[in-house]
């Protein structure tokens, strides 16, 4: 069973999600309870309390999908190498096959 927020946003399906819900509540936590630590104003507190957990959220969210799009960009830059060995092995145009004088005659 999945677990929408506001309705529509499945935290579960969607990546960084349920990290950023999770440490946006903690921030939360922190933040309103600091406040009222300090402050002893309640209303205050519990308004300090959502905006930590909407900076903390957003902030965790760019920061997660900035770091997945950098892995799935190196995931694809892995792949592409790979397939390139596998396809230049043995080859003329391997960059890691040492030439000999015969075959820079041949060629």
């Amino acid at each position: 069973q999945s677990f929408k927020l506001l309705g529509f946003v499945d935290v579960q399906s969607v990546p960084c999600a349920r990290e950023s819900v999770l440490y946006g509540s903690l921030g939360s936590l922190v933040v309103g309870l600091g406040h009222f630590l300090a402050t002893s104003r309640v209303r205050r507190s519990c308004d300090f309390a959502v905006g930590g957990f909407i900076c903390t959220m957003l902030g965790y969210w760019f920061y997660c999908r900035y770091n997945l799009a950098q892995q799935r960009i190196r995931q694809r830059m892995l792949k592409e190498g790979m397939r390139n060995k596998i396809l230049f092995e043995g080859s003329s145009l391997d960059p890691e096959r040492k030439q000999t004088g015969n075959e820079r005659s041949d060629s």
